[in-house]
């Protein structure tokens, strides 16, 4: 892995989001996290990534390696100009879908991940932040 604190991936297709779990392997091995860690981290890039093709019609997974103190962590945004989220708080309850999914990716995300960031607007698009810590 290079020395970058930070990159993007594109999020346009499956393709991209495997590719997205990749980039998000390699940083965590980079930063030593454990392997559940690594699990928790990957994840959520996964399934932030997919709600970002398939709800949010594409966008893009800017990462960032950050530091705080003593601590080094991962930080993942994921951006789109899709439709947007009408309602956050539902959207974050567990089992809620606008689509046929399981309704796990946005609150099961956060529960993955220590810090987690949530904005969005109908007809502009959203973006979700999350971060994990070592």
């Amino acid at each position: 892995m290079s020395n970058d604190t930070q990159g993007s991936v594109p999020l346009r297709s499956e393709a991209d989001i495997v590719a997205s779990r990749q980039v998000v392997r390699k940083l965590c091995v980079q930063l030593k996290f454990s392997l559940v860690d690594q699990t928790k981290m990957i994840t959520a890039a996964s399934e932030l990534s997919r709600n970002t093709v398939v709800y949010g019609g594409g966008g893009d997974m800017d990462w960032e390696l950050v530091v705080d103190g003593l601590k080094q962590g991962l930080c993942l945004r994921f951006k789109d100009q899709g439709p947007g989220i009408p309602d956050l708080d539902l959207a974050l309850k567990d089992g809620w879908t606008s689509g046929k999914g399981m309704g796990l990716g946005l609150s099961g995300s956060k529960r993955l991940v220590h810090d987690f960031d949530l904005e969005s607007t109908v007809g502009v698009g959203t973006c979700v932040s999350v971060t994990r810590w070592k």
